[in-house]
């Protein structure tokens, strides 16, 4: 069979176009991602700073880590941290949306009112006006002054300063209830229309039908909340600096501590492969729980 010169020859510049786009992508990601993982890995095993060559190297720091009161202390805050935040975070997402799943005039107003918080995101901004408004003499401590309440020290003690960087990741649900509001529109009303002639009520509607039926949305929300939750920098950061006596020190702001202030970038290297290590462990953990909880509608089909 004779070929075409003039068609070969568009193929081998489309698959030169190709690779290119390929070489392009591959190239920052060797640059952005690969390299900076190695040499986080490698300066982990060492005890570089930002001023010096290594001078030892070993798994001192990996030793330091499980030994240190102080960092272990970091994992357990960054832990309850999440577990507070996560679930109600969801919770509350789930609820507004399910208010905001009805058909009503207006309710397009209220869906865009409790997306808001959520378009400002966990900026700088936010997290310095939420520390505004919760010092001693902020908004918070003026409300409870006019309700004849006596006035609280939310930054000074512990169990307050946690409340308030959780408060404000609860208060961002906006993202999470646009996804749970988008999965409740979504539920077939023949669903539910079945299960009334089964004799079902509202209860038992939501658990035999809604709950399926949006448990795969579920579990995204709680996937995606989970890791940014553990990763929290910001609010930590800017509000608290990590107090009162380390309270609110999550592992972020303390690879950050250690890394710049302290200039222990090679213990600050092992702290991050520590906590990817954690991180991934968990995540795989709640991936491994899908198959309890989580229906997807083809797999009878599997």
């Amino acid at each position: 069979m004779k070929r075409d010169p003039g068609k070969d020859g568009l193929i081998r510049k489309q698959e030169r176009e190709g690779f290119n786009f390929v070489l392009l992508w591959l190239a920052g990601f060797i640059i952005l991602r690969v390299f900076p993982a190695v040499f986080s890995l490698v300066c982990s095993f060492s005890d570089s700073s930002f001023f010096g060559r290594a001078q030892e190297w070993g798994l001192m720091n990996y030793r330091k880590i499980f030994s240190d009161i102080n960092t272990l202390s970091s994992f357990a805050v960054t832990l309850k941290y999440t577990l507070i935040t996560v679930p109600l975070r969801l919770i509350t997402a789930f609820a507004v949306a399910a208010l905001l799943s009805h058909s009503i005039k207006g309710m397009a107003f209220f869906r865009t009112v409790f997306y808001i918080p959520s378009v400002l995101g966990s900026s700088v901004a936010v997290a310095l006006l939420w520390k505004a408004i919760f010092r001693d003499d902020g908004t918070a401590n003026a409300l409870l002054s006019a309700l004849g309440l006596p006035a609280v020290n939310w930054l000074s003690a512990k169990g307050s300063a946690m409340f308030v960087i959780s408060l404000l990741r609860i208060w961002q649900f906006g993202s999470s209830m646009v996804v749970f509001l988008a999965a409740l529109r979504s539920v077939p009303g023949e669903l539910y229309e079945a299960a009334e002639l089964d004799g079902a009520g509202r209860i038992r509607k939501f658990v035999s039908v809604t709950l399926p039926f949006v448990s795969p949305v579920i579990f995204f929300n709680l996937i995606t909340q989970f890791g940014l939750a553990m990763q929290e920098f910001n609010a930590p950061f800017v509000i608290t600096q990590g107090g009162p006596r380390g309270s609110t020190t999550l592992v972020s702001l303390l690879i950050y501590n250690t890394a710049f202030p302290m200039h222990d970038l090679g213990l600050s290297c092992a702290l991050t492969w520590v906590f990817f290590i954690i991180l991934t462990v968990m995540i795989t953990a709640v991936f491994a729980t899908q198959k309890l909880w989580v229906f997807y509608g083809d797999e009878e089909e599997l």
